[in-house]
């Protein structure tokens, strides 16, 4: 009778081990395969990103030359196509990117997978050893201990079942432990995936305000007949509108002030001190074209000037056609539209001292409606030279008071000029 159970423990052993053995083969062989299919798709996708960042730095550079250099129409022109070939590159690049997030995806939905496969697999080499002990229970202890030469080798015996159960217990919680972080990983993945299809998009609309823009400039290009005194001319002539503009801006103020005539006021309250840093920058790697104040291009003590006298209300920053304009800080659209002076243009009204941010000038509106609110640093548009202006920036004003009103001569949605501060004084 110990001859058999010395077989039955023989061959009980061996068929766990066999089927251990088998599946841990199994799914080595199709990771290993999977593994190498994956390493060389993302191979050929890094050396795409290289390529791709490296060309986008040439665009960079020449972008930054020409922006030195275009001082003329042409040259505004040649710089816009410059923009639009780099934004094609980060379209790409990104798409690039989408790929390969997509593929690092698909590596962990498979690990995860086969984590769940080992862990079946642990599962049925569990169910054995139960069978084998529930076996055990069932024959009795008088006939166990028949089977074997004696106490002991039937001890032995149950020892291991016993050991070789709780080990695999324990390989079970462990893979169950990966395959939860593994989810984790996948969870990011796909968050960071979402982050990249959200700025593909932008910079697709980034690339049809360009378009446009670059139309408008050919337009004028093609109106002037490549003459750059002519174009020169219709510079002075926005200029002289610009200046009629902020003149009739003043009388209409008044008069809706002592009428109360408001549609949306807002009054900024218990301001901070100079110097705190409140907001940030509507761009990133922006350049300063006109200050806060009474600037050298405002010539606020004359009548005459483009703003009727009256000092630069905010402060003008570029960085090239299609730019996003971020908000400054968390708060909510008050107020949008496009008027004659000011172009495209969204208020935004931050808590808690409620001073209102207004961006002017914009190519584009992002799809942001009145009563949205919105967090620091998200896109509420792109930069641009609508209304009057002589070249593409963003106009930011901050307002200690804001108000709006609609200018009865063309129905448009106008607000004050009036009751600025300067965005240094909380811009870091």
């Amino acid at each position: 009778m110990s001859n058999l159970g010395n077989k039955n423990k023989k061959n009980l052993n061996r068929q766990v081990f066999l089927f251990l053995l088998f599946s841990i083969f199994y799914l080595l062989l199709s990771t290993v395969a999977f593994a190498q299919t994956e390493d060389e798709r993302m191979a050929e996708l890094r050396a795409e990103i290289e390529r791709l960042e490296q060309q986008a730095e040439q665009f960079r550079g020449s972008i930054a030359q020409e922006q030195a250099e275009a001082k003329t129409l042409q040259g505004e022109i040649a710089k816009i196509n410059s923009q639009i070939k780099y934004l094609e590159n980060q379209i790409s690049l990104t798409g690039s990117k989408i790929k390969k997030t997509g593929i690092e995806i698909g590596g962990v939905e498979t690990h995860i997978s086969t984590t769940q496969e080992k862990i079946n697999s642990q599962k049925n080499a569990i169910s054995q050893t139960i069978l084998f002990l529930n076996r055990q229970e069932t024959e009795g202890l008088l006939t166990l201990l028949l089977k074997n030469n004696n106490i002991s080798d039937f001890l032995r015996q149950e020892h291991y079942a016993n050991s070789l159960n709780a080990n695999l217990l324990a390989l079970i919680d462990d893979l169950r432990d990966t395959k939860s972080e593994l989810e984790d990983q996948k969870s990011d993945l796909e968050a960071k995936k979402g982050d990249l299809e959200s700025m593909k998009q932008q910079q697709s609309s980034q690339k049809v305000s360009l378009g446009g823009t670059k139309s408008e400039k050919d337009g004028l290009l093609k109106e002037t007949k490549g003459q750059e005194a002519a174009y020169q001319k219709m510079l002075e002539e926005v200029e002289l509108k610009q200046s009629l503009f902020f003149t009739e801006l003043k009388e209409l103020e008044t008069k809706i002030i002592q009428g109360g005539l408001y549609i949306l006021r807002i009054q900024a309250e218990n301001l901070p001190k100079k110097g705190t840093d409140l907001f940030r920058w509507p761009e990133d790697n922006y350049r300063t074209t006109q200050v806060y104040g009474c600037t050298a291009y405002a010539r606020c003590k004359r009548a005459s000037g483009p703003y009727g006298g009256k000092i630069h209300n905010g402060m003008d920053i570029k960085v090239g056609y299609g730019t996003p304009i971020k908000a400054i800080g968390d708060g909510e659209i008050i107020a949008n539209g496009k008027n004659d002076g000011w172009g495209n243009w969204i208020a935004i009204k931050h808590p808690p001292y409620n001073l209102v941010s207004l961006y002017g000038h914009m190519s584009a509106f992002e799809f942001l409606r009145v009563g949205t609110q919105v967090k620091a640093g998200e896109v509420i548009g792109y930069e641009g030279s609508t209304g009057f202006s002589t070249g593409s920036h963003v106009h930011l004003s901050i307002y200690k008071e804001f108000f709006t009103y609609i200018n009865e001569k063309n129905g448009q949605l106008y607000f004050n000029y009036d009751n600025t501060i300067d965005p240094r004084d909380y811009l870091p």
